[in-house]
């Protein structure tokens, strides 16, 4: 069953991301430490919480992955991935990991 890795960056005040660094260096560094693990992927860049409602979040990265033991192997290539956090945000991100259903 697939299994999917949901990383949250909520907005607060005083946040901060770095959109520009996020796409272009982040990312490119969850492919090359965790993309062999990983079936698909998305991020969501927050624009809006509803009709006139600020975004309550700056992104959403959802990582999809064929079952647990790749997630678990994509988690153990990931010290890299984590390190480079504060590099775009100074935000402690929420994980979520989730079953995928539909």
């Amino acid at each position: 069953m697939s299994v999917s890795l949901q990383v949250i960056y909520p907005v607060a005040e005083g946040t901060t991301f770095d959109f520009d660094y996020y796409g272009a260096t982040h990312m490119g560094l969850v492919g090359e430490h965790m993309g062999s693990h990983i079936q698909s992927s998305v991020v969501a860049k927050g624009i809006a919480g509803g009709p006139d409602v600020p975004a309550g979040f700056h992104a959403i990265a959802t990582l999809v992955f064929a079952d647990q033991d790749a997630l678990n192997a994509a988690m153990k290539a990931s010290a890299p991935v984590m390190a480079d956090i504060p590099n775009f945000t100074n935000i402690q991100p929420t994980v979520l990991i989730g079953e995928v259903i539909g």
